[in-house]
């Protein structure tokens, strides 16, 4: 879910410490043990003599599997060979004597990752001066690799952001977000899209998707092909998906109840009002899903039941453990944040903008989002190739800066939102297990966002009858995972248990699971198949005599850039 952070054509270029210098300030750290230092220090000896005497030819050269050095230059040079060698070594030891550090699970993890991100920055191959394969490729084209590496920089710099695709090549509406669909409601926080129907009659109930506010709706909308939102439709339901508008200053104030009230409660109730339905079949990806829970709960609290099922996508309820996101949370971080962009700061509310907040999880996996870009887009001079989902994970959203800091404070660093009556939302003490419906619940088992374990939790808090389904890969790519085309083999698996039992413990269950090939898609439009009720005639035309379309899908508010 991320835009990448402005770098420079020499993107480590100020002055750090060299690797030994940054191990002899590690060494002195009081919380490694000096035995555990010992042992460090004496096996990095041993390797580094090792490799200098492969250099010099009296012993075989280790092999490297790091993509990064896969080329042949790298091996064709003894020089940036032993270079390669000696940086992967440094990289190990220093991780290893971060690993090593005696302390609390937080203070090592922020330690392992400040260590792991200055690991990654000072790899050979993000300098031109240390990279033999662009170099061979500058001197082959007689420069005009460097050439294009200027100008993509120069691109890159005015738009903010290192670019991993060809963004020209996409327009929303055009060619990504192309589902048939109108506007049929909209307010000051959301347009409310209404889907044309594929088949000739639907299911009686509707399905509400709620996505994350903190991306835009389309990531389930992408192509044809692998678009859930299209898969729903062409399912036989009647589906409405809310478009979260891009905040700017005039919403800046806006709060987590207005997300909740105006929001997700306001289109619960505009669904019901078009299909005729007292109860309604919804769906909540990641925040969307924490958003979709809390407006359930405080109509619980009012005692309203609207849900005839919930279905919940690497969504998190349980904040316990939030995987690597968990480092950046405490309370002078959160504090921060309430004092600089919540009610509190001196100059009021503020926006916090797409970019700050993309950065952040681009560099949760900078080789693959940050690095690999430097060097192809400028070092290389290679254009990014064009690929929708990348041109979404650019396509950031700013967020309210007081609705953002309620959401750290009580939910990733008190975790208040499962405690039944702890938390006043909307003027509501809100219940969880108040929430009486049905629940699919999804988590991806690579997920370093929502891990799935912590999306598993959410089984012990819902009281309705629920079922657990863990998909293969990660935040993205285990949820946008499509049926096969017929003849083309299946992509990723996913694992189910057969009885309903749901053990305290997400291992305990993943014991009893069974490992399937394929997408969940079609075991989910099962399930929901048996909450929708009858099937009815598709409506002819969107919305009804109050709520008429306004303009087509996807709307102007998906198309708001940051």
């Amino acid at each position: 879910m991320a835009t990448r952070k402005k770098t420079d054509a020499s993107p480590a270029a100020e002055a750090q410490p060299p690797f030994a210098e940054l191990m002899h300030q590690m060494a002195h750290l009081p919380l490694i043990s000096p035995t555990a230092l010992a042992e460090l220090q004496s096996d990095y000896l041993k390797q580094a003599t090792s490799l200098w005497n492969a250099s010099l030819g009296q012993g075989e050269v280790p092999a490297v599997s790091d993509r990064r050095f896969a080329a042949p230059e790298w091996r064709a040079s003894k020089a940036a060979s032993f270079m390669t060698q000696l940086y992967l070594l440094n990289g190990r030891t220093m991780q290893q004597m971060a690993a090593s550090i005696e302390g609390d699970d937080k203070t090592k993890a922020r330690i392992r990752f400040a260590v792991q991100q200055f690991v990654d920055m000072a790899a050979p191959s993000n300098f031109l001066a240390l990279n033999p394969e662009a170099q061979k490729l500058a001197l082959d084209s007689k420069g005009e690799t460097l050439a294009r590496g200027l100008q993509q920089l120069w691109g890159d710099v005015q738009r903010g952001h290192v670019s991993q695709t060809d963004e020209s090549a996409f327009e929303v509406g055009k060619n990504v977000a192309t589902t048939a669909g109108n506007v049929v409601f909209e307010n000051e926080l959301f347009q409310l899209i209404e889907y044309t129907p594929l088949t000739a009659s639907v299911a009686a109930r509707p399905l509400l998707m709620v996505p994350p506010c903190i991306n835009k709706f389309y990531i389930l909308d992408l192509q044809p092909d692998n678009s859930l939102i299209r898969y729903a439709v062409a399912e036989g339901n009647r589906v409405f998906v809310v478009s979260w508008r891009n905040p700017d200053e005039s919403i800046k104030h806006f709060g987590w109840d207005d997300y909740i009230q105006t929001g997700a409660i306001e289109a619960i109730r505009v669904a019901q009002e078009i299909s005729g339905q007292k109860q309604i079949n919804t769906l909540g990806f990641c925040v969307g899903g924490t958003i979709l829970a809390t407006a359930l709960a405080v109509l619980a609290a009012r005692g309203e039941q609207p849900a005839a099922s919930v279905t919940l996508l690497t969504a998190l309820l349980d904040f316990a453990d939030n995987g690597i996101l968990d480092i950046f949370v405490d309370e002078a971080a959160v504090r921060m944040r309430e004092t600089t962009l919540g009610p509190e700061s001196p100059k009021g509310p503020q926006l916090l903008h797409g970019q700050e907040l993309a950065t952040t999880f681009s560099f949760l996996r900078p080789n693959d989002l940050v690095w690999n870009y430097v060097v192809g887009n400028y070092l290389k001079g290679e254009a990014p190739p064009a690929f929708d989902l990348l041109y979404w994970n650019g396509d950031s959203t700013n967020l309210p800066g007081p609705m953002y800091c309620w959401y750290l404070r009580h939910t990733y660093l008190q975790n208040e939102l499962k405690v039944p009556g702890k938390l006043t939302i909307c003027g509501e003490k809100v219940d969880l297990g108040a929430i009486n419906a049905p629940v699919y619940i999804y988590g991806s088992r690579e997920d370093h966002i929502v891990p799935w374990t912590s999306a598993y939790r959410s089984t012990q808090l819902l009281k309705g009858k629920k079922r657990f389904v863990l998909g293969a890969s990660g935040h993205i790519a285990g949820v946008i995972n499509p049926p096969p085309k017929p003849g083309k083999p299946a992509k990723r698996s996913h694992w189910i248990t057969k009885g309903a039992t749901l053990p305290a413990e997400a291992d305990d269950w993943l014991q009893g699971a069974t490992e399937h090939p394929g997408s969940w898609w079609p075991d989910w439009s099962a399930w929901l198949a048996s909450h929708a009720g009858e099937a009815k005639p598709a409506p002819k035309t969107p919305g009804n005599r109050k709520f008429k379309a306004i303009e087509p899908a996807p709307g102007r508010y998906v198309k708001v850039k940051a």
